[in-house]
């Protein structure tokens, strides 16, 4: 399928989405909104996908935000659901089953940001910076920066970065929590592509139910918990690739998994 402002490229289990506006910094309009959401079902239902790389066109940016020229145009009613959609999009990117990765190649402002942080990795340029300066306009985020920053780096650091508006680097990203690894931007896509190809080299049953372990379990109790994990390995278990990951092992090779459930 043939894009205007997004790129979707697949290989070897690993599909990569490049946010293709440079002009605009990849800033986020309904139209590059509508047909991410549409790349994320589409790759949703390709079982040859293990892992999602998303990243931003050019080497200034990695999304810098909403489309502000388009919000701007829009009333008080119009502009909700517009928002609404965002969150919408950006809530089914952070339910994809499979591993989804953040290169952070440039700005991760806004939107930029509250993209990044419904991933599960956020691997970062040391050019790249962080920030939700929507107050900065007599805003404030409005997809879900104001709900998913406190909850990556606490509410007291995330109240300054809201309420300042300011823009961090990467290195002050990583150290706070939001950032995994901060790499030289000449080698940030090669060195995310090879975690994201080791990843997709994993058994893909167990891949998805470690995720949904961990996702589900931070919102319940430890026993809650507990049980999720439980029920996560049963269904582990239950695949070809637990056999075959069992048995590459008593045989000393390396295991080809295929992602089937056998029961």
């Amino acid at each position: 399928m043939t894009y205007n402002n997004i790129i979707v490229e697949s290989s070897q289990g690993v599909a990569t989405v490049t946010f293709n506006r440079p002009k605009y910094l990849n800033a986020l309009s309904s139209e590059l909104l509508a047909e991410f959401s549409q790349a994320l079902e589409t790759l949703d239902a390709n079982e040859d996908v293990r892992v999602l790389v998303l990243t931003g066109a050019g080497d200034k940016a990695f999304v810098a935000g909403a489309d502000i020229t388009e919000l701007a145009r829009l009333d008080t009613l119009k502009a909700k659901v517009f928002i609404q959609s965002g969150i919408a999009v950006i809530n089914q990117l952070a339910e994809m089953p499979i591993p989804v990765i953040a290169a952070a190649n440039g700005f991760a402002l806004g939107g930029g940001l509250e993209i990044a942080m419904a991933c599960d990795f956020i691997y970062a340029a040391q050019t790249a910076s962080f920030g939700q300066p929507e107050i900065k306009l007599g805003l404030i985020p409005g997809y879900g920066g104001t709900q998913r920053l406190p909850r990556v780096i606490g509410s007291g650091p995330a109240k300054e970065l809201l309420f300042t508006g300011k823009t961090i680097s990467a290195e002050e990203a990583r150290r706070l929590g939001i950032v995994n690894s901060v790499i030289p931007p000449e080698k940030l896509m090669d060195e995310v592509m090879a975690i994201a190809r080791e990843m997709a080299s994993k058994g893909r049953v167990a891949l998805r139910a470690m995720k949904q372990a961990v996702n589900h379990g931070l919102n319940v109790d430890l026993a809650s918990g507990l049980r999720i994990e439980t029920d996560a390995f049963a269904i582990c278990m239950a695949s070809s690739d637990a056999k075959e990951g069992t048995s590459a092992f008593l045989e000393k090779r390396k295991p080809v998994f295929n992602g089937r459930l056998t029961e």
